[in-house]
């Protein structure tokens, strides 16, 4: 009776996060990024980054929507009205970590200055062969950390993506390092909550961005950046009912070629008496919406959620 009980929580708090996924497309221009990313294929790292600047002053000038939002969100983030040049950064930003996907899928980090900090609130989970939740975010790139991750520390990460909805990141990575590609698990299958379980018991990372939500998603109002904004729970659930560790992760852009990848323990277990318990659950979700929040304001350009945040 208690394994079939613990099954229908499994199964419950996993589609909580499916659907999420399943019907989120990659926010951000298709067109903006998929002319980064050919001219980046055909032209290499360094012209390209000189085609960014027209590329960005475009995008900023007529795209109505991502930039309103990108003003909104500097206005918080910043605690100002922002400047036109703070907009134009913000987008540029964008451009750049999508450009430097190839090259960092490609193996290719002589082109890159990667600092990791703190690395032993993750490391001391890979070398006990313990599966834990990675629990990142639209802040910043999370292709540092996977590729860094995989193929140059050669941490097990699996990543869960519906490649339907981002087929361009997913053909990317097919192209450009199938044991990238070989990393995600795929959402939306019906093996794809046995293969998460099988992934944590075998000692690999399993990341989730868990920043953005949908009105059918489980949630809860926490405050960020000074107003109450939605962020799903689904990953607080699984945590719990799992019984694995919790590790935060940031892979920020710091400008030219320089990245800084931060971790930081968020929980070593998380413990809720039930499911519904929304008070402790609110509680962990806020601590996540903190953590986000201060690297936010550590990092402002590298918020890469170009949609109504506080409002959608």
């Amino acid at each position: 009776m208690q394994q079939s009980r613990n099954s229908f929580c499994h199964r419950k708090a996993y589609n909580q996060m499916t659907r999420h996924w399943y019907t989120r497309k990659e926010r951000g221009s298709p067109l903006l990024i998929r002319s980064i990313l050919w001219l980046a294929i055909n032209l290499g790292r360094k012209p390209t980054r000189l085609l960014l600047y027209p590329i960005t002053a475009y995008f900023f000038l007529f795209t109505g929507k991502p930039r309103l939002a990108s003003i909104d969100y500097l206005n918080r983030v910043l605690g100002r009205k922002p400047r036109w040049w703070n907009g134009l950064k913000h987008i540029y930003y964008f451009s750049c970590t999508i450009l430097d996907r190839v090259f960092l899928l490609s193996d290719n980090f002589d082109s890159f200055d990667i600092h990791i900090h703190n690395d032993d609130a993750l490391m001391k989970y890979v070398e006990a062969k313990q599966g834990c939740i990675l629990l990142g975010s639209h802040l910043g790139s999370f292709d540092v950390l996977r590729a860094v991750g995989i193929s140059r520390a050669k941490i097990p990460i699996k990543v869960l993506m519906y490649q339907e909805q981002n087929h361009l990141i997913a053909s990317l990575c097919d192209a450009l390092n199938p044991e990238i590609a070989q990393s995600i698990i795929p959402l939306g299958k019906e093996n794809t909550l046995l293969k998460v379980n099988e992934a944590l018991q075998d000692g690999n990372m399993v990341a989730i961005l868990a920043d953005r939500t949908l009105e059918s998603d489980q949630s809860s109002d926490c405050e960020f950046l000074g107003k109450k904004a939605r962020f799903p729970t689904g990953p607080i659930v699984l945590s719990s009912i799992l019984k694995v560790p919790i590790v935060l992760v940031y892979g920020l852009y710091s400008g030219k070629n320089r990245y800084d990848i931060y971790f930081e323990l968020l929980a070593e277990q998380i413990s809720l008496k039930n499911r519904h318990d929304e008070k402790e659950i609110h509680t962990w979700t806020q601590r996540y919406a903190d953590r986000l929040a201060f690297y936010t304001k550590k990092s402002p350009y590298n918020w890469f959620n170009f949609y109504d945040f506080w409002h959608h």
